[in-house]
């Protein structure tokens, strides 16, 4: 029978020393930007106000002519890096930030749009949840300049294939982040893209790594007649099916094509039959024309009977004032007052 004294004890364990949260990835956020001071502000304050502890900030402006480097230079103590000098468009200044990013997680920010807050929290959590995806898409809208909203985007999955029909399952790309592993082998950006290069590095990461998308809104995306991709639709449009069809999608980019060719040559004919429509209406508007000359010269002619019958009227005035005026008017007058006086005699008596 085992005493108390021998029975065997389990050690007890060793106090569990209470384990230090994981650190949050180093998140790069690159902003390219040239002549915006309009909206620039604005988008650096987003990225600042993320209340992201572990936030590297990197500002390429292209050598802006506006007040775009006094604004950055206000914030230049909480930058990581920033300059103003020519380059040679929006990739290679991307790029050029990119090249001084040291973060586990890449984003770029144009600088005419900006982040929801806590952005950058929910897309270092979305990566950690997912360790396998190479990039991260989220949520996000587009708004025109005084805050209505245009558009909402939020995909479910993106692959090769919808990232091939890009005009249908579009996302916005300041929504997209992606591992440095990542950039290292899909990018830098091509400079020889000026309107698509962000679908052609989605396209490249794509074909390599899952793209893993979450519901959070991340993003708000700037809708402004100035923005290159509104004031050029059509070069964005033509330059997105030459990236389509050279990573291997010619049936979508030939389609693509087709469709808006379609649509053009639809308003093509609908602008030929305003034409005719406008021309039919100047006919009309000739013929109110002539009308209205004829009904001007028959009033002319009114006018001009109406002014000669004053004028006969006035002669016949001045001759009654004549008549009454002179003396011999004067001298008949007892007389005419006697005949009138007998007449009116004769009328009473008859």
């Amino acid at each position: 029978m085992n005493t108390p004294e021998n029975v065997p004890r389990t050690p007890s364990p060793e106090p569990i020393e209470p384990r230090a949260p994981s650190p949050e990835p180093k998140i790069s956020i690159v902003t390219p930007s040239f002549n915006q001071g309009k909206y620039l502000e604005k988008t650096i304050l987003s990225v600042l106000g993320q209340d992201y502890p572990n936030l590297e900030y990197i500002i390429i402006d292209g050598g802006s002519s506006d007040d775009s480097v006094e604004i950055i230079r206000k914030y230049a103590d909480r930058l990581a890096y920033w300059e103003s000098e020519p380059d040679r468009g929006q990739s290679h200044a991307i790029n050029k930030g990119f090249a001084r990013a040291s973060g586990e997680i890449f984003g770029w920010l144009n600088s005419d749009d900006w982040y929801h807050p806590g952005a950058l929290r929910a897309v270092a959590e979305a990566f950690a949840a997912n360790p396998e995806a190479g990039a991260v898409v989220g949520a996000g809208e587009m708004v025109d300049e005084v805050g209505k909203v245009l558009l909402t985007s939020a995909r479910t999955s993106v692959t090769t294939a919808s990232l091939y029909r890009w005009d249908e399952e579009y996302f916005w790309q300041p929504s997209c982040f992606f591992r440095q592993g990542v950039w290292n082998e899909c990018g830098p950006l091509d400079e020889n893209i000026h309107y698509a290069m962000d679908l052609d590095f989605w396209i490249k990461i794509a074909k390599k790594y899952e793209i893993k998308t979450i519901a959070a809104s991340l993003t708000v995306n700037l809708s402004h007649s100035m923005a290159k991709t509104t004031k050029d639709v059509h070069k964005a449009i033509v330059d997105s099916s030459f990236v389509v069809l050279r990573h291997g999608g010619e049936i979508c980019a030939r389609l693509l094509l087709q469709g808006h060719f379609e649509k053009l040559y639809g308003e093509i004919a609908v602008i030929g039959q305003l034409h005719e429509k406008i021309a039919a209406l100047n006919i009309e508007i000739e013929k109110y024309k002539y009308d209205m000359l004829m009904l001007n010269n028959e009033i002319a002619d009114k006018v001009i009977r109406i002014e000669q019958y004053v004028s006969a009227l006035d002669q016949k005035d001045k001759e009654i004032s004549m008549i009454l005026n002179s003396i011999s008017w004067k001298i008949t007058r007892p007389v005419r007052t006697a005949i009138d006086f007998i007449k009116q005699m004769i009328v009473k008596a008859i």
